[in-house]
C-alpha cells in the first residue's frame, strides 16, 4: 500500500509539473516526465505483485479497485483547475477519491487480517480521515511557509480550487472576487497577486470555514471507531485523527 501511495505521488508530481516535494527534487525534475510515468507504473506493478503473494483475493480486489478510484480522483481534480464554479460537493468527492480511498482501502484490508467484523467501520474511518487530512493539507497551502515548512500558495499558482477558496467565495465581496478572477486569468500569477488573494481568502472566512469542516470530518471519523473494541490499535487510530488536525491548529 505504501508503494501504491508512492506511485500516486510520482504520477501527481509529473501531472502537476512539480519540481520539489518536501524540499527534495522530484523524478520528473531530475530525469523527465516520461521516466516519472514509467517509474510510477513500475511501483504500482511491484505493489500489486506483493499483494498477490498474500494469496488473499479479497485484498487484491480492494486494492485494484482503489487503483481505479485514485485515477478517477486525479481526473476530478483536473476538472477543478481554471474554474471558480467547483462546488464543495465536487471537492469532497475529489478528495475522497484521491486521498480517502487509499486510507479506506488500507484500513479495510488491515481489518481482514485481525478485525474482519469491523471491516465496514474501519473502511469508513479511513475515508473520513483521508478527507480531513486533505482539508488540513489544503489549509497548509494558505499558511506561512516559514512556519509550516511547506511552500505556500502553490494551489493558487496552479489555479486549483480547494475548500478554503470555496468557503471564501461564499462570503466574498464582488471587488474581492474580481481579484481572484484576475489571478485565475493569469497563466503564471505574480507572487504579489497570490499573496493578495491568500489574504482575501483569510479575510473572507475561507480558512476558518475549511478548518471547521475538517474538524467535522475528523469528528465523524472518531465516531466510526465507537463500534470498534477499545484496544491499543483503536487508540492508535484515534491518535491519527488528532495528528491530522494538529497540523493546522
Amino acid at each position: 500500500i505504501e508503494l501504491m501511495h508512492l506511485a500516486t505521488l510520482v504520477h501527481d508530481d509529473s501531472v502537476d509539473h512539480s519540481v520539489k516535494r518536501r524540499g527534495m527534487p522530484m523524478l520528473n525534475k531530475v530525469f523527465s516526465h516520461e521516466v516519472a510515468v514509467i517509474m510510477g507504473d513500475y511501483l504500482y506493478a511491484r505493489a500489486l505483485g506483493a499483494l498477490v503473494r498474500l494469496e488473499n483475493l479479497t485484498v487484491v480486489r480492494i486494492m485494484t479497485d482503489v487503483t481505479a478510484e485514485l485515477a478517477i480522483g486525479e481526473m476530478r481534480q483536473q476538472s477543478a483547475v481554471d474554474t471558480l464554479d467547483f462546488t464543495e460537493e465536487a471537492y469532497v468527492k475529489t478528495v475522497s477519491s484521491k486521498t480517502g480511498s487509499l486510507l479506506s482501502a488500507a484500513c479495510e484490508a488491515g481489518a481482514l487480517f485481525g478485525a474482519e467484523r469491523h471491516q465496514a467501520a474501519l473502511a469508513k474511518y479511513g475515508d473520513l480521515l483521508g478527507i480531513a487530512f486533505q482539508i488540513a493539507d489544503d489549509l497548509l497551502d494558505y499558511g506561512d511557509s516559514a512556519v509550516t515548512g511547506k511552500p505556500s500558495g502553490l494551489d493558487l499558482m496552479e489555479h486549483k480550487v480547494t475548500l478554503p477558496l470555496i468557503g471564501a467565495l461564499k462570503a466574498m465581496s464582488p471587488a474581492a472576487k474580481k481579484r481572484v478572477e484576475a489571478l485565475f486569468a493569469e497563466a503564471e500569477p505574480p507572487e504579489e497577486l497570490v499573496a493578495e488573494v491568500k489574504g482575501i481568502v483569510a479575510e473572507s472566512g475561507g480558512l476558518s470555514y475549511a478548518h471547521r469542516r475538517g474538524g467535522e470530518f475528523a469528528e465523524a471519523a472518531h465516531q466510526t471507531l465507537s463500534s470498534v473494541p477499545d484496544t491499543p490499535a483503536r487508540a492508535a487510530l484515534a491518535d491519527a485523527i488528532v495528528y491530522v488536525m494538529e497540523r493546522v491548529s
